[in-house]
């Protein structure tokens, strides 16, 4: 019996990049099937959405890494009297 969690497992995580891709493909495919109604000359582009998800989501994690380093304690903190 495999005791690791579920989310743990390399099977699962690999069914979990495949269907993350596929996800992906079918949302970029169905940007064929309307016409957007773009407000700007950007959000007009092929795909526009998708890609400013994927550097908003790289941008926060990157903010998130950033905010950790002047945040975080040293590890004798909570050891201190």
């Amino acid at each position: 019996m495999d005791d690791k969690h579920w989310l743990e497992r390399p099977a699962t995580i690999a069914k979990l990049w495949r269907g993350g891709w596929v996800l992906l493909a079918i949302l970029i495919l169905a940007e064929f099937t309307y016409h957007p109604h773009a407000y700007f000359v950007l959000d007009g582009w092929f795909a526009f959405h998708a890609v400013f998800g994927l550097l908003s989501c790289i941008a926060m994690v990157l903010f998130a890494k950033l905010l950790g380093v002047y945040l975080k304690r040293g590890e004798e903190y909570y050891d201190r009297d």
